[in-house]
């Protein structure tokens, strides 16, 4: 363990709990140092995207029985009936969730299967119910598939999908606990242009019942561009005093559509554009279950850490192929790039948001544990041959290749810091973009940029005071640096208390030179065990493994508990823009096909991934000299 260590540890894990106390007498007889301090002191996990049996495809594939109920008892650690009737239980609860089922057909699979009175009085509702009942279920989910595929809406019962929504704000309302779990009331916006671009957003409330009840949600047959979803969020505060945001996820899905650099209609990016987006979407879904949207390999070369769990096959549904041009647009590492390039064109960065991981399990079960993986769907419920399962349904027209559920990545969650376990502490929080993105693992990562940190203030016992006192917490923003100063960071990173050691910690910085050309670098900013830093700023010696896949096993005998750093900058030019995140990467673990390789006792082909080194993605921060 490196010197100073316990110190950091102690700073980051021992931090004032106590907030806007009261003194009493005069400052100078003030006893306790913590009396001042009115910064975030707790990391709260969360999944912000789950799907209970009311999403149509959830329904369609396999999760009959698991509503908003389940899925908030499973979260708070209540041991559930899986799928296939085996009882399933999260490790450890998580703080808060947000149930995100799809807008579009809400319910209705749901509801036509059980005879629903409100949608046997529409015309397509009472086929498909009819077909439900003579045993064509799937043929009913394969057609609400087309439907959102080709934006061809049915016209069903408002009144149903008013019922049903106003289901979801009870559940929210019943298990929200202000200050030990928090329930977020919310639903997925799935929009698909050019029939399977992924352009989907999780939209987020901060409000409760007597503000969301007053309108339903806006869906993908209510406006395919993701502007009139914005608008819809206008209306919304306007209407209510409330607030509201989305989360888009699987840019690697979106053919290049998430971060393009032209509106839906083709039309370049405007300054109100971006000032919108940025205003109606200040994260992005980073890591889920398909696939790690951080960067790429063709897109970072340089990047030996970049070829992790991705998906890159074609669009959501496959009916189009990616390619390194496209790729450029649904990444982002390469979307932080464009958007600094963006915002000296436009006078607004439109692409200036802070990062998290979710689950975007359809099972109701928000857990991203790899010994743990309970599937995406519930066809892809624990047994010996779910490794070989095919994804998207081939229901789809144009489908050119299927995914394989092997492939699917037992991830993630959504790290905040913030003051309490709230509703509005929570969605504040986000808002800052104080939060990070984890691959499953819940490490503790502290980050803060500034321009006076000296070497020994990341070993301080008041890590965090000193982070916030002379700079600025992940997810903020740097003006025009001091006259002979250069950028620098304190980064703290501990271990999951239950996970694996850690490899390193990284600086990802990407800028934009004053030709407008677009770089990125990546900087080890402290190594585990005795590696050294080159002066290129890498450590090129791998950690190595430990990791048994005879036993599906490793150990605890090479990375550290613990690493802190305090990096400076050594390329630093104070007219450049430029953004810097921070990457902590485990030492190698056995991935989820590895549980089940030895817990069924199969082979499987040597292209299945077995062993993986989890990560961490804290939101950046953006200088920005002009």
């Amino acid at each position: 363990m490196k010197n100073g260590t316990l110190v950091a540890i102690l700073a980051l894990i021992i931090s004032p709990i106590a907030l806007n106390l009261q003194a009493q007498g005069s400052a100078d007889n003030i006893y306790s140092p913590y009396v001042n301090d009115n910064f975030p002191n707790n990391v709260y996990w969360g999944d912000t995207h789950l799907h209970t049996s009311l999403s149509f495809d959830a329904y369609g594939d396999g999760n009959t029985t698991l509503g908003s109920d389940a899925a908030y008892e499973f979260a708070k650690g209540k041991v559930i009936n899986g799928h296939d009737g085996v009882p399933v239980r999260i490790s450890r609860p998580l703080d808060f969730i947000v149930i995100a089922d799809h807008a579009e057909y809400m319910g209705v699979v749901q509801g036509v299967n059980t005879g629903d009175k409100l949608l046997q009085a529409t015309e397509p509702g009472a086929r498909w119910s009819k077909m439900a009942q003579e045993g064509g279920l799937l043929q009913v989910f394969g057609e609400m598939v087309n439907d959102g595929a080709t934006n061809q809406p049915r016209e069903l019962s408002e009144e149903f999908t008013r019922s049903v929504w106003a289901k979801v704000i009870d559940y929210a309302e019943e298990y929200n606990d202000p200050g030990v779990f928090t329930a977020f009331i919310g639903y997925e916006y799935s929009s698909l242009p050019d029939g399977g671009d992924n352009l989907h957003r999780v939209v987020m409330f901060r409000d409760g019942a007597d503000k969301t009840s007053q309108v339903i949600p806006f869906s993908l047959f209510d406006g395919e561009d993701p502007e009139e979803l914005w608008d819809y969020f206008a209306r919304y505060e306007k209407k209510t005093g409330g607030q509201v945001f989305s989360i888009p996820h699987n840019g690697n899905l979106s053919a290049g559509r998430m971060f393009a650099l032209q509106d839906l209609d083709g039309k370049p990016l405007s300054k109100k554009y971006a000032e919108n987006r940025m205003r109606w979407e200040p994260l992005v879904e980073t890591t889920q279950m398909k696939g790690d949207s951080e960067t790429h390999a063709v897109l970072s070369p340089d990047d030996e850490f970049a070829n992790f769990e991705t998906w890159d096959l074609g669009n959501l549904i496959v009916t189009k192929r990616t390619s390194p041009k496209l790729m450029q647009h649904e990444y982002s590492r390469a979307a932080l790039k464009h958007g600094l390039a963006q915002g000296k064109i436009l006078g607004k960065n439109p692409f200036k948001f802070g990062m998290i991981g979710s689950t975007d399990s359809h099972t109701s079960f928000s857990n991203a544990e790899e010994d743990n993986f309970l599937g995406k769907y519930g066809t892809a419920a624990p047994a010996p041959g779910r490794w070989s399962k095919k994804f998207p349904p081939l229901t789809v027209p144009g489908v050119l290749e299927q995914f394989t559920e092997w492939q699917t990545s037992q991830s993630g969650y959504a790290a905040v810091w913030s003051k309490e376990n709230t509703r509005e502490a929570i969605f504040d929080a986000m808002k800052r973009k104080e939060v990070y993105a984890t691959t499953g693992p819940r490490m503790t990562v502290r980050a803060f940029g500034g321009f006076d940190y000296s070497s020994d203030d990341a070993y301080s016992n008041n890590f965090a005071r000193i982070g916030y006192e002379k700079g600025v917490p992940m997810g903020g923003d740097l003006a025009k640096a001091p006259e002979g100063k250069r950028f620098s960071m304190m980064i703290a990173a501990l271990k999951d208390p239950d996970g694996a050691n850690l490899d390193r910690i990284q600086v990802i910085k990407g800028w934009v030179d004053s030709a407008g050309n677009q770089h990125e670098r990546i900087y080890d900013a402290a190594v585990s065990g005795d590696r050294t830093v080159g002066l290129d700023g890498r450590c090129k010696t791998p950690v190595g493994s430990t990791v048994d896949l005879k036993t599906a096993t490793y150990k605890n005998t090479i990375g550290e508990a613990m690493l802190v750093s305090t990096w400076f900058d050594p390329d630093f030019d104070p007219s450049v823009p430029s953004f810097y995140y921070v990457r902590v990467i485990e030492i190698p673990t056995p991935r989820w096909t590895a549980f089940d390789a030895v817990r069924y006792a199969i082979e499987m082909p040597e292209e299945v991934t077995m062993v993986l080194q989890e990560r961490a993605y804290t939101s950046p921060i953006w200088y920005t000299p002009e």
